[in-house]
């Protein structure tokens, strides 16, 4: 029995996935009282500012209170370090309302986590760092572009030996995750944003069990925030009841108050197999992943399986997480495949790695940046949103005004109305730089990748949105000169031809449009 899980609640959970409509009453529920608790406490906060404004003496104070504070913040701002964009935003929304503006930006505005969470996750980070050089020195290809950027600013990697396996969908890439899950001997590893009852997860959960039964450690970790409406709460608690040998954790248990720590998210999709394969990308545990459940229409989702010495990178990301949020630690040497030597010779270059809110530098952006503004003769992207700062518009720019072939595929149908319309307020600025834009109309695209000239590329769970550069926590895998580089660009071809591309003749607003647009575009930022 997992621990804190009491025999009736391992029953009530157990009836609760089983039937349909009561799992769904119990997610919504948890979800309206989530939403209403926050509500709550923000009408609160404005009724209290709201009965301080009929007291003139409290009123004027606060006021002069407020305009002070509101000054020291935009000073502070204008002498920051951190995005431009963001500052800007941040200043705008002080300068208009500074009694509502100071707090929000105290609670939303750096996104670095939780001071609790940030010493636990350097803690692990440092234990892991200091666990795997007590093997020894690990080898490291050279690298280029991008990847040594990547290498520079977070120590990760890169690798020769090994393979990419790149797939055009999570239907795809599901047949081969469950192959792979029954060939497991010693541990599995999995850390997702969403998990969801289904086939998907219910085909996985059975393999994961019967391993379990045959003495394979099993660790998962999930967000508890993705899953808000997906699992009910003691989920992990359940998972724990059902063998010993399976041990989970929610990352960031999402409590009904309006806090700083329910903005840093766990958006990482990793299966970790004996150290032997890995898989990530934009996958995460549901039907509509697969497209066993329609939601968007078609479902265009993407994902590599990684072999080889670059498992390692894996491994170290997922113990960095579960060491900082799990009760017991664990020695993640003992999870360590052996490191290979790597034959420079080999033109394949395979480079895992991660990205965090604690990192002084955006890893996952400025990877992005610096293949777009390496490239030649092509940059293709897939993402289901394009929320940019200027840096990362300025750059979609200047790449295509210098005559490389800019390519950015968006969804036709939207998950979500005000993200959909963040990312189209973004297309006139890049098509009138020559950027070739196109909206995938058999329905939505999920599928987080870049291709550039041929010859690198990477794929995997960041987002071109601010969101996924600075507030979440994220992965992706590098590759370059490899098949499945090829295998990527036969994949945004064949999307090209299922999609429509957006011109300025077929791409109109109104001007009530254009100003909204305008509008939304000033805070896009703090979305």
């Amino acid at each position: 029995m997992g621990k804190g899980l009491s025999k009736r609640r391992k029953k009530w959970i157990e009836r609760t996935v089983s039937n349909d409509r009561s799992y769904k009453i119990v997610l919504y529920n948890r979800l309206f009282l989530f939403l209403l608790s926050v509500v709550l406490q923000l009408t609160a906060y404005a009724l209290l500012i709201w009965s301080f404004a009929y007291d003139s003496a409290i009123g004027f104070a606060l006021q002069i209170t407020a305009g002070v504070l509101a000054i020291i913040f935009v000073v502070y701002l204008l002498n920051a370090s951190d995005n431009p964009s963001m500052r800007m935003n941040w200043i705008v929304v002080i300068l208009i309302a500074p009694v509502f503006g100071v707090p929000m930006y105290l609670f939303n505005g750096r996104g670095a986590p939780t001071r609790k969470l940030r010493r636990k996750l350097q803690n692990a980070k440092l234990e892991i760092c200091q666990a795997v050089q007590s093997q020894g020195v690990q080898t490291s290809a050279p690298a280029d572009g991008s990847m040594a950027v990547v290498e520079k600013l977070g120590g990760f990697p890169v690798y020769t030996d090994g393979e990419v396996h790149y797939y055009p969908s999570g239907e795809d890439a599901f047949v081969d995750m469950l192959a792979e899950l029954n060939k497991a001997e010693k541990y599995i590893l999995m850390e997702y944003f969403i998990i969801a009852h289904g086939k998907m997860w219910g085909e996985i959960l059975k393999i994961v069990l019967e391993k379990a039964m045959q003495g394979v450690q099993v660790r998962i970790v999930y967000d508890d925030f993705g899953c808000m409406v997906t699992l009910p709460p003691d989920y992990e608690k359940y998972l724990e009841s059902l063998h010993e040998n399976i041990k989970c954790v929610t990352f960031n248990d999402v409590v009904p108050v309006f806090a700083v720590r329910m903005n840093n998210r766990d958006h990482r999709k990793m299966l970790i197999i004996d150290g032997k394969t890995a898989f990530t990308g934009g996958i995460n545990l549901a039907d509509e992943y697969i497209n066993e459940k329609k939601r968007f229409g078609y479902w265009k989702d993407s994902a590599v399986q990684v072999t080889g010495s670059a498992v390692r990178s894996f491994v170290t990301a997922f113990f960095t997480v579960w060491n900082a949020v799990y009760k017991e630690r664990e020695d993640v040497v003992a999870y360590l495949p052996p490191v290979k030597e790597q034959d420079e010779r080999i033109k394949t270059r395979i480079q895992p790695y991660d990205d965090s809110p604690l990192d002084s530098v955006p890893i996952a952006e400025t990877a992005y940046a610096v293949m777009i503004r390496e490239a030649k003769n092509y940059v293709w992207i897939c993402t289901p949103y394009l929320v940019l700062d200027d840096k990362m518009r300025e750059t979609l720019c200047l790449a295509s005004l210098r005559g490389v072939d800019v390519r950015i595929v968006t969804p036709s149908i939207p998950d979500k109305k005000t993200t959909y319309r963040l990312t189209r307020a973004n297309y006139d600025v890049l098509l009138r730089s020559g950027v070739r834009i196109y909206e995938y109309t058999p329905g939505f695209i999920h599928a987080k990748s870049i291709l550039c000239d041929d010859c690198r590329a990477i794929v995997g769970t960041v987002n071109f949105d601010y969101r996924s550069f600075y507030h979440h926590f994220e992965n992706a895998v590098a590759f370059s000169m490899c098949d499945a580089v090829i295998h990527l660009k036969k994949d945004c071809e064949n999307t090209f031809a299922q999609s429509k591309e957006i011109t300025k003749e077929n791409y109109k607003k109104s001007p009530f449009g254009r100003v909204f647009d305008a509008v939304l575009r000033a805070f896009e930022t703090l979305f």
